[in-house]
């Protein structure tokens, strides 16, 4: 059998989809996400994604050949270049400045996933953490084709989270998801069926924690 990326999410569609459909998820695209929520999110987001640029460069790290250090550089670029930039901004526009963001202590939600993603790259090989990370890079470009699929979602001046929608709906951002899921695709072509079930297991711990970080932001968790 031949797996690709859509076995993984197959796999594990009860999770992907609570993931993606979450109601935190669902508050943002309807604008009816309460503001606090939003702002403990955007803080603990932009901690979460330094950890995660780290783990895009242990990747580059575990790179044994050109195309796989090329895709962990795009990935490691879409963080530092477009998403950290966007966020520093956008936290900006909510009132949080770049020194708070400095000085932010991780929730614990924060910890258990970017901790779980680089531990998991640490001990695995190349795919291990690809497969950490894809739930995050791939995930938020669904969920923005996820909202805009929505008759419920709100877009524009009447939606305060418009601005969060439009950066993973971005060109960037989507032609990164994309590159994501055709490396995937490459490298899982050759997996055995054991080595899949062990993937899986890695990718279903991984949206699990993705969903525990949507339920820190909605319930104000520490």
């Amino acid at each position: 059998m031949v797996y690709t990326f859509d076995h993984l999410r197959e796999h594990c569609q009860r999770e992907w989809d609570a993931y993606i459909h979450h109601a935190f998820v669902s508050q943002l695209g309807e604008g009816r996400l309460a503001p606090e929520s939003f702002r403990h999110y955007l803080k603990q987001d932009y901690l979460f994604l330094i950890q995660f640029a780290r783990a895009f460069a242990l990747a580059a790290y575990k790179s044994s050949t050109l195309d796989d250090l090329r895709q962990a550089k795009a990935g490691l670029e879409a963080i530092v270049d477009l998403e950290l930039g966007l966020h520093i901004q956008y936290c900006k526009e909510w009132g949080i400045s770049e020194e708070e963001l400095h000085a932010l202590p991780e929730a614990r939600a924060t910890l258990a996933y970017t901790r779980y993603v680089l531990d998991t790259g640490n001990r695995g090989d190349l795919l291990d953490l690809h497969v950490a990370l894809a739930p995050c890079l791939v995930g938020y470009g669904e969920i923005a084709n996820w909202l805009n699929s929505r008759a419920e979602t709100l877009r524009g001046k009447q939606n305060p989270y418009d601005a969060w929608i439009a950066m993973y709906e971005s060109e960037e951002f989507q032609d990164a998801m994309r590159a994501e899921i055709d490396w995937l695709n490459r490298e899982l072509a050759d997996v055995t069926p054991r080595r899949f079930e062990r993937l899986a297991r890695i990718f279903s711990d991984a949206i699990r924690l993705e969903i525990d970080f949507w339920t820190m932001g909605l319930e104000l968790r520490e």
